[in-house]
């Protein structure tokens, strides 16, 4: 695997876009890719990456990024052990630091991504809850409880009921 810097990335996606051999994809989320991406990458989340190598069979060099730099580094093992020859590229920072260089992304949605609604929703039910508890009584307890038992069985299933009851709130709607 090889590492690059983002004006190494900038200069090979504006020569080589075009080139079928050559792919640019980024591994983040629907959510983050939606939130802001860079013009010509292609989405392709890294827990849907598995099941689509063989999209990548007759690569020459695949160039991934993700937020920060990680999980592009992840996917690119990935690719790696699954038998991928083409020259995997890691770029370092990801989209961070593509835009500490001032280079322009592309946003497709101006809400936050649902995990992050999660967050502010799970921490300010258990916050409300510990609060109420000390002022009106133990029984409120069962909020933070119940908050963190959700967080725990979405954590275990992949499957968290917060995120879906927020997917269908007006604001996350298309």
């Amino acid at each position: 695997m090889k590492h690059i810097s983002i004006s190494a990335f900038k200069y090979a996606l504006e020569t080589d876009k075009a080139n079928p051999a050559i792919a640019f994809i980024n591994v983040c989320t629907p959510d983050e890719y939606s939130a802001k991406h860079i013009e010509g990458v292609r989405s392709v989340p890294l827990d849907e990456l598995e099941s689509r190598v063989a999209e990548f069979q007759d690569k020459k060099t695949i160039y991934l990024h993700c937020r920060s730099g990680n999980r592009s580094k992840r996917a690119a093992e990935l690719l790696e052990r699954r038998g991928i020859h083409a020259e995997l590229v890691n770029v370092e920072g990801g989209i961070m630091a593509w835009e500490a260089a001032g280079l322009k992304t592309v946003s497709v949605s101006s809400r936050l991504p649902i995990t992050q609604q999660v967050f502010i929703a799970a921490g300010l039910l258990i916050l409300i809850g510990t609060l109420l508890t000390r002022w009106q009584g133990m029984m409120f307890l069962v909020i933070p409880a119940f908050v963190g038992g959700g967080l725990l069985f979405a954590g275990v299933t992949g499957w968290c009921g917060m995120a879906v009851v927020l997917s269908k709130m007006p604001w996350n709607k298309k």
